[in-house]
């Protein structure tokens, strides 16, 4: 049996990212072996989760070494003979600690991230990362890349750094965030309303991060702090978690009171 690619792939927001998790589900319906993906962003897990899981033939797991993990790993399998345990397929992944001394040169994922890939590593070889104050990151990826990156060297801007193999069971991972529901009354549903409310930051500050890049309109970059949000909608702050808008409602005095959730 072979997968009705060009349907699947239809309005795709990445198609050749989709294109690469449909020829590991070819290969799982011709094999019968479970078989993990590459790690891939959160949009593109998602749409691939939404748009696969529809197959009967198909059951996907995600999972990204940590809670709450934005880059995951998909386990994709046959639905025939029941599930599949994940304790017999566990995620195949390794820790990195990137080291330098960044007091004088604070740095941010996305330079450190493009610092790794330039020691020849794909991108769906690295899992999430996180910045360790002035110390460096620590990060996922797969076992192979943790083996060829292991004792490397390489530089962020004018940092040295060097990169270490650890057991992910060592690394300081994030900590993860309990969902948190409530209601704020704003004057509109503006982006930057809901996301000051929502973060608990003021508007100018989340006027900065829509500036730098760091705020996001369901997964997508973001511009327009005036643009209203609708239900549904969730917004992503790096190393801030997320906001949704579970309910919008108006109230007696002509204003809104928006319903969201934290995680």
């Amino acid at each position: 049996m072979r997968l009705p690619r060009q349907a699947l792939l239809q309005g795709s927001q990445d198609p050749e990212g989709l294109d690469a998790l449909i020829d590991v589900a070819d290969q799982v319906l011709r094999t019968w072996q479970p078989q993990w993906s590459c790690f891939v962003s959160a949009p593109l897990r998602e749409d691939a989760v939404q748009r696969l899981a529809v197959l009967t033939e198909l059951q996907i797991h995600a999972d990204g070494g940590r809670p709450e993990a934005e880059r995951q790993r998909l386990l994709i399998s046959r639905c025939e003979g029941g599930t599949v345990p994940q304790e017999e397929h566990p995620l195949p992944v390794m820790g990195l600690e990137v080291e330098g001394n960044f007091l004088f040169d604070p740095v941010d994922p996305h330079d450190m991230r493009a610092a790794i890939l330039e020691l020849g590593i794909e991108a769906g070889h690295l899992g999430d990362l996180w910045i360790r104050g002035d110390r460096g990151a620590q990060l996922l990826c797969t076992p192979e890349a943790a083996v060829a990156l292991h004792g490397r060297s390489g530089r962020v801007r004018d940092v040295d750094i060097q990169l270490e193999e650890r057991p992910v069971a060592s690394l300081q991972l994030p900590q993860s965030r309990v969902p948190k529901r409530f209601a704020s009354v704003e004057a509109s549903c503006r982006l930057d309303a809901i996301a000051s409310a929502g973060f608990g930051l003021s508007r100018a500050k989340v006027v900065d991060q829509i500036r730098s890049g760091r705020l996001r309109l369901n997964w997508q970059s973001v511009r327009q702090a005036s643009k209203d949000l609708r239900v549904g909608d969730r917004l992503q702050l790096q190393d801030r978690g997320s906001v949704e808008v579970l309910a919008l409602e108006r109230t007696k005095k002509d204003r809104w009171r928006v319903h969201m959730e934290r995680r």
